[in-house]
């Protein structure tokens, strides 16, 4: 994916501190945290991890469309 497909990196660094690496996504950084409520919401037991994981990439997609407007 794109760097604006993905938000960029969630957390730059100037220079090479990192020897090339960006980092972590700004996208995989959003998903994170919606996946981290869907799951703390959760009442019985714990949610089916593919669609938990689908789920927050939806919220992250939704949020990276929201920074565009």
């Amino acid at each position: 994916m794109s760097a604006k497909e993905t938000g960029g990196p969630a957390f730059p660094v100037p220079g090479d501190a990192m020897d090339g690496e960006e980092g972590l996504a700004m996208r995989d950084y959003f998903a994170a945290k919606a996946m981290n409520g869907i799951i703390a919401s959760w009442t019985h037991g714990m949610p089916p991890a593919e669609e938990t994981a689908q789920g927050a990439y939806r919220y992250a997609d939704a949020m990276l469309k929201a920074r565009e407007q």
